[in-house]
């Protein structure tokens, strides 16, 4: 009685949450009662009316249980499916701007269509944002037609789709996509050129579909935007076999001998480095080999990229593994995502590390990537009004939601109790002996007809035990970034009759499996066959073959080993006991396991096998299964700490961004960009004539010189000889300053006199436009490079996010203020050049592309190409 008193007087937020949302529960059901009375007609209506409030002032709030018993009528009669009380409950916890964690197979696409439906009604759009294009499409075309009968409005954004698709798609009151495609619209909307080409509208409501995968785990690297730089692709294939031999002859140097190591290599950072006795003995080989003569070092600015290429090529020998943190398919290396287990399409390592890995497999090399823009997940979602997500594992990252996106988690009910068996962990001492334990496991559910799943965290565990299970004949699917176009078919099929589905990590798979088999992919089986089509006797063998499969205890989950994260190990769980349905999971462990190996303590170790852990032998502790899920939360925590440095270093260059963007896109809006080059150029003149002569009435003939030659020399204004030859009595700054502005002026008049009006205030636009973008291109690169070096601030005893904060704002300052006289100053140049406007754009994006290697001024660059003899 006590016992159950104090559970009822002190409740958990969550149930206090889920009470409350109970009584608005009980109003939506009794209103859906009420509106299935209406025809078709009459419900269409009341899309119309809600509308109608919400522009008088009525609040979302204050309709959302009219607005939620339509879609639940609306729904029962387009798409055959009534909401339960659970899916209801979810919706209302989304329009709350929560997190609803709800376990896999309870409807989340569902649920989400009353709180998309509801925000929708304000015309001000509701993005929907999935994993992949996969899952997109899916719900896009499930929901269409729910949305479309409510007289809502719906569209689709894919890569690659046409600019006024797009445009229409955005307009729409819900938009479907993927969160990279989102991102990528908002970062191509701030680097265009004209205001037709910008597709969305401002940030409103996103749903976020698997909000955990996409809001924590590719929250760690950051979104770029990228152009391409020549390579030196002879020097990476030549320095890719320096280092590989290096390597073999440091192993074979090593097993005989106890000297220092040349290079060492940090597995849980991801990141390798050669020694101080590495670095001597890397660089007498460059001398030896002629990349560099002997009294010169590998430190001088001349030879540093020789280093960075070494480096490098020693991540990608040591670190980076086929089949594991990439495949290569066409002769392309394409990224493996490590937690969703697919190829992240058209991304690539950056800083010459993709460039390394290319030369290792022996394939072509491509051009090195810059950066043109980049953002982080963290930072464009909080740009949205208001977020919301849903996903069957929250919970365990529930402080990081609250503490970066200000998300509450709610943990929604299970429609049907969950009668999942989670069997113990079992510990083997290797890996050898653990792959044998999992193919007995699998031989004996293959025996009694009983549906596995086997889950891996690598492409090439996967394939290995894809072979073993055929060299004992057993029928098997893969599902791994090889494989992920057949998902879909292959995730819907794992709960059929004796089948045995290996699959890379299973986080967002969007797809539920069913006990018994997917029975429209069996309907489409024989329809597409020759064999004759019997509606009736199909189901009667899907009905039959399910009982079967629910007798021989559902579908039996194998981990091969455990995750850095338990929330991805939750999801692998989740796959099996859905809607009730009976099911089982184990997980096998092996003390050579990355986790256990890297971030287990050694003297924990010495206790396992205190505990019993013998060879052929496998133990299940309680104790170490502990012991196991401490490293996973040790590594949790490390993981989190990666992504909030990289937040709060992130939110510094996002106050930058913010100031870039406003005032990119206040050039962009503005009809009349001469206005606007007139007041920058009076500045810069105002400060470069302050600059020689701090006192404003100070004459110095040295310093008139000096000024002269520099505005010569940037801005081609030539001056008369007696100009500067006045008496020191009537020497001002202003009439040095309004002098060289009247110069300026005056030859860009005479230029836009000759050229056509229209076309000449189009063309100035844009090469404000491309300076812009060219400096925030090297802005960001710096600013990269300042973020990697000043951690060794923290040696001087200092702050070094602090120091970051004033370097970059420094960083910017300067950037601004060079914007400003490269303006002028290509402004000016042009004014003075015989040339096409198109000729000089062209030839200034050639220019900054090869900036590095020219070495030359623009005004030299732009000479010897007219010329023709650059």
């Amino acid at each position: 009685m006590l016992i159950n008193f104090l559970k009822n007087f002190f409740k958990s937020k969550n149930q206090k949450t889920l009470e409350k949302i109970n009584i608005t529960l009980n109003i939506i059901n009794d209103m859906a009662v009420k509106f299935s009375k209406f025809s078709d007609k009459k419900l269409k209506e009341y899309t119309f009316k809600y509308r109608n409030e919400v522009f008088n002032g009525v609040s979302l709030d204050m309709i959302l249980p009219k607005a939620y018993s339509l879609v639940i009528e609306a729904s029962k009669r387009i798409l055959g499916i009534k909401h339960f009380n659970v899916q209801i409950i979810g919706g209302i916890v989304l329009h709350n701007s929560c997190i609803a964690e709800m376990k896999t197979g309870e409807g989340k696409t569902l649920t989400s269509t009353l709180p998309i439906y509801l925000n929708a009604l304000s015309c001000r759009g509701v993005h929907v944002v999935t994993m992949n294009d996969y899952l997109a499409k899916r719900d896009y075309n499930q929901n269409k037609k729910l949305f479309n009968f409510l007289g809502v409005s719906v569209g689709l954004n894919l890569p690659e789709m046409d600019l006024n698709k797009k445009k229409k798609s955005y307009l729409e009151d819900i938009t479907y996509g993927t969160n990279n495609e989102f991102c990528f619209d908002y970062l191509r909307d701030n680097m265009i050129f004209c205001m037709d080409q910008k597709v969305q509208r401002n940030l409103n409501y996103a749903i976020i579909d698997e909000v955990d995968s996409i809001l924590i785990d590719e929250a760690r690297t950051p979104l770029v935007m990228s152009g391409s730089l020549s390579a030196d692709k002879k020097l990476y294939n030549q320095i890719n076999n320096l280092v590989s031999n290096f390597i073999l002859e440091e192993n074979s140097f090593l097993q005989n001998c106890d000297s220092e190591k040349t290079f060492c290599i940090d597995e849980k950072r991801k990141q390798a480095y050669f020694t101080e006795v590495g670095f001597i003995k890397l660089e007498k080989i460059f001398v030896e080999r002629n990349f560099f003569k002997k009294n010169y070092s590998l430190y001088s600015s001349k030879n540093i990229i020789f280093f960075q290429y070494a480096t490098n090529a020693l991540k990608a020998h040591t670190l980076f593994f086929k089949n594991k943190d990439y495949i290569v398919k066409n002769k392309k290396i394409l990224i493996v995502d490590e937690h969703t287990g697919r190829v992240s399409k058209g991304r690539r390592w950056s800083d010459g590390l993709h460039q390394a890995i290319e030369a290792k497999e022996n394939i072509e090399i491509n051009n090195e990537n810059y950066t043109l823009a980049s953002i982080t997940f963290q930072n464009y979602f909080r740009l949205y009004k208001k977020i919301s997500g849903m996903t069957g594992t929250a919970a365990t990252e529930s402080e990081e939601f609250k503490s970066i996106y200000n998300l509450d988690t709610v943990s929604i009910p299970t429609n049907k109790s969950i009668v999942r068996k989670d069997l113990p962990d079992l510990i083997y001492m290797t890996e050898k002996e653990k792959i044998k334990a999992i193919i007995e496991d699998i031989k004996s559910c293959v025996k009694r007809k009983q549906p596995v799943l086997v889950g891996t965290i690598s492409i090439e565990k996967s394939e290995f035990i894809s072979k073993k299970l055929q060299q004992l004949n057993i029928k098997h699917k893969v599902l791994n970034a090889k494989f992920h176009d057949k998902e879909a078919e292959i995730v819907k099929m794992a709960g059929a009759l004796g089948s045995v589905t290996i699959a890379t990590n299973m986080a967002g798979r969007g797809t539920d499996i069913m006990l018994g088999g997917d029975f429209n992919s069996l309907l489409k089986y024989y329809k597409s066959s020759k064999l004759k089509f019997n509606y009736k006797k199909i189901f009667n063998l899907w009905e039959k073959n399910r009982k079967f499969v629910l007798n021989s205890g559902g579908l039996h989950i194998i981990g091969t080993e455990r995750h850095e994260s338990r929330r991805i190990d939750n999801q692998l769980k989740g796959r099996a006991g859905r809607q009730g349905d009976v099911g089982s999971s184990r997980f096998y462990i092996s003390m050579e396991d990355y986790l256990l190996r890297i971030f287990l303590p050694d003297n924990m170790i010495n206790i396992i096998k205190s505990l019993g852990l013998k060879k052929n032998k496998s133990i299940n502790n309680i104790f170490v299964s502990n012991a196991i899920q401490n490293s996973q939360k040790k590594l949790e925590n490390y993981n989190y700490e990666i992504r909030a440095r990289l937040l709060e270093y992130d939110d510094i260059i996002n106050e930058q961004r913010t100031i870039f963007y406003e005032k990119r896109n206040k050039i962009l809006r503005d009809n009349k960009v001469d206005k606007i080059i007139f007041e920058i150029s009076k500045e810069i003149f105002k400060s470069i004539v302050n600059m020689y002569f701090v006192d404003s009435r100070q004459y110095n003939k040295k310093n008139i010189k000096m000024l002269k030659k520099y505005v010569e020399k940037f801005f081609k204004i030539k001056f008369s000889r007696n100009f500067f030859c006045f008496k020191k009595k009537t020497f001002h700054n202003k009439r040095v300053i309004s002098f060289i502005v009247k110069v300026l002026e005056n030859r860009y008049k005479r230029k836009k006199y000759y050229l056509k009006k229209n076309n000449f205030n189009k063309f100035e636009k844009i090469l404000v436009l491309k300076i812009l973008d060219l400096f925030w291109r090297e802005h960001l690169y710096d600013l990269e490079h300042l973020k990697n070096s000043i951690f060794l601030r923290g040696y001087a005893e200092k702050d070094p996010k602090q120091e970051y904060k004033k370097e970059s704002f420094l960083m910017f300052m300067k950037m601004i203020w060079s914007i400003k006289h490269e303006i002028v100053s290509l402004i000016s140049l042009f004014s003075y050049e015989k040339c096409s406007f198109e000729y000089f754009i062209y030839t200034l994006d050639e220019f900054y592309n090869n900036k590095f290697f020219l070495k030359t001024s623009f005004f030299e660059f732009i000479k010897y190409k007219k010329s023709k003899k650059f």
